[in-house]
């Protein structure tokens, strides 16, 4: 990969375009938004490199490590393409252009420019090539981007300048010492063995599985690894803990999982790539995992305390293509939704970078019905986009096209799981539709975005039309119409009626806890509470109670929300609908038991 490759005008062909405005897309398609995605990356590298000619540095100039890097890719480019176009490389080329315009912020930069020296180092190492460089140390650390993390023993704390040479695929590193003297590091990286001493003396040691923040070792990079479906070649999966620009924006030291983590992730890994693998044509919600660059772990490196069944929290960024950030959870099955999920959002990001499809003034206003606050425009049309793949995702499992008779046929034991993935596969399709008529609505498409948006809304419609078991989709209708109906009464300000884009919200608005949608998934056997009897399909008994716990704090939300909802329920028409339209116009007063 070389800064002088040139390539033609980016053309999309049309059936292209049509191929990711379902949802979907193939795998043709999707090497189309790579192609894009690696000239991106190539401009915004050369536009970074300007700016990095005149930084003072105790480092090796840029240029000279760009030089570096480029020798490398001359003699083998596939291993240097991986690295230029991994996730956590776009991540700090974005960081970078932020830091030298102010609005991010960091070590001193130097020292984050010094990563580029990493880079090269790490292609010297891939290619076999020979060079020699001065690059940047944390406290003796000295991460290899796409190989892995060397630490000095005895190590100055702090940021410090090491000197690194390769040659054949051998690296060594030298730094200042703790004490006195320097200390050295030669590895063949991925190699058990390490020949590492001070500067009088050399020995030879095997690193510690588990090695403590001074020992003089390699720790190399994880990767998750599965066969191939249909007897394709296995493909590998970095498992990022180490990369300090593995994070959406901010640096971030190495957190090394244990190795009873890393096991639990390739367990889990396994079965959802084997969850995912469906043949058949490409559509929403069925991926390639082979097409994911990177899992970065967040939020713990031991599997104690156990995780919980669903995903608490993931992420992904425009710049890290193919990257995603994941709370490992214990279910199989809610990892490979993720997946799903923030594939989905890296493809649009892609688009986004080939085509304008809105435009977004980026003030949060609109509804999304899987967030608890506000969104802009551009928020909103992610979340159609992904949301879209994963109704498609659920509708793939049983009983998400085939309706009822995929309950019968499951048997007692597996029922609960089919119509669960109903549930899901009715709601988010619901969702979707809803979000995506907003859009249309707005009048800040492009020509492009509402091609996009109604080739979505021309799938969903499609799904809604689907038979889905009866007991799933009252449930999944009436967690839609709590989730907005408390979204309003919690984010928007009682008011005449008008757009959405007329909205006027809340001061005191906080984020609340959204428990309905994942409560609501699986209809209760003995009914307690009142959101378990609505979920029960007993809106009499849930009205109420929900008027019991108004008792003490009438216009208590959550409550009021269920209160609303279960009323509608049972006395549809008019007022109902009014109620549910504007739920932040009712008078508290006005609840009856």
């Amino acid at each position: 990969m070389t800064s002088e490759r040139r390539h033609g005008p980016f053309r999309m062909p049309d059936r292209l375009f049509a191929e990711l405005a379902t949802g979907g897309g193939s795998a043709e398609a999707f090497a189309f938004l790579e192609r894009g995605e690696r000239a991106r990356r190539l401009l915004l590298l050369r536009t970074l490199l300007d700016h990095l000619g005149t930084l003072p540095t105790p480092l090796t100039p840029a240029a000279e490590a760009w030089r570096a890097l480029k020798e490398a890719a001359d003699k083998s480019s596939e291993p240097v393409e991986r690295l230029l176009l991994a996730p956590a490389t776009g991540g700090w080329i974005s960081h970078m252009l932020r830091r030298v315009h102010g609005t991010a912020t960091g070590p001193p930069l130097w020292a984050e420019a010094g990563h580029l020296c990493a880079l090269a180092l790490s292609a010297s190492v891939l290619a076999g090539t020979r060079t020699a460089l001065d690059v940047p140390l944390t406290s003796g650390r000295l991460p290899l981007p796409g190989l892995g993390m060397l630490q000095l023993p005895d190590a100055t704390e702090g940021l410090a300048v090491g000197r690194a040479t390769t040659t054949g695929g051998e690296l060594t590193v030298t730094g200042p010492g703790n004490a006195t003297g320097t200390v050295r590091v030669t590895c063949r990286p991925g190699a058990v063995v390490l020949r590492e001493g001070a500067a009088d003396a050399d020995r030879t040691v095997a690193p510690a599985a588990s090695p403590g923040p001074d020992a003089g070792v390699w720790l190399p990079l994880r990767t998750l690894t599965h066969a191939g479906p249909d007897g394709r070649a296995p493909f590998t999966v970095v498992l990022e803990d180490l990369d300090p620009y593995r994070d959406l924006d901010d640096h971030l030291p190495p957190t090394r999982l244990d190795e009873d983590e890393a096991r639990e992730w390739q367990r889990l890994f396994g079965e959802a790539v084997r969850i995912l693998a469906r043949p058949g044509i490409p559509g929403p919600g069925r991926v390639d995992p082979a097409r994911i660059r990177a899992i970065v772990p967040f939020g713990r490196t031991a599997v104690s305390p156990p995780p919980p069944p669903f995903v608490q929290v993931s992420a992904s960024s425009g710049d890290s293509f193919g990257g995603m950030l994941i709370v490992r959870p214990a279910s199989a099955l809610a990892l490979a939704e993720t997946l799903v999920h923030e594939l989905q959002h890296s493809k649009l990001a892609a688009l986004l970078h080939l085509f304008s499809l809105l435009e977004d003034d980026r003030v949060e206003r609109y509804y999304a019905p899987w967030r608890t606050d506000p969104r802009h425009l551009t928020g909103l049309l992610h979340g159609v986009y992904a949301f879209t793949g994963v109704a498609g995702f659920w509708r793939d499992r049983p009983a998400g096209a085939e309706g009822a008779e995929a309950v019968e046929r499951a048997g007692a034991e597996g029922a609960e799981a089919v119509e669960r993935a109903a549930y899901f596969f009715a709601l988010r399709r619901l969702q979707s539709r809803l979000a995506a008529r907003t859009l249309l609505t707005s009048g800040r498409l492009t020509v492009q975005g509402r091609a996009l948006v109604s080739g979505l809304a021309r799938t969903l419609d499609g799904w809604l039309r689907e038979p889905v078991p009866p007991a799933a989709l009252t449930r999944a209708r009436t967690a839609a119409a709590l989730h907005r109906t408390e979204w309003r009464l919690r984010n928007v300000v009682p008011a005449s009626a008008g757009a959405p884009s007329d909205l006027r919200f809340r001061p005191d608005r906080t984020s609340w806890p959204d428990v309905r949608t994942q409560s609501f998934a699986t209809r209760p056997t003995v009914p307690r509470t009142a959101d378990e009897h609505l979920a029960a399909g007993n809106p009499a008994a849930a009205l109420a109670r929900y008027a019991d716990d108004l008792a003490a704090d009438p216009a208590e939300p959550h409550a009021l929300a269920g209160w609303i909802v279960a009323r509608a329920t049972l006395d549809p028409g008019r007022t109902a609908r009014r109620m549910l339209a504007r739920p932040e116009l009712l008078q508290p007063q006005l609840i009856r038991r």
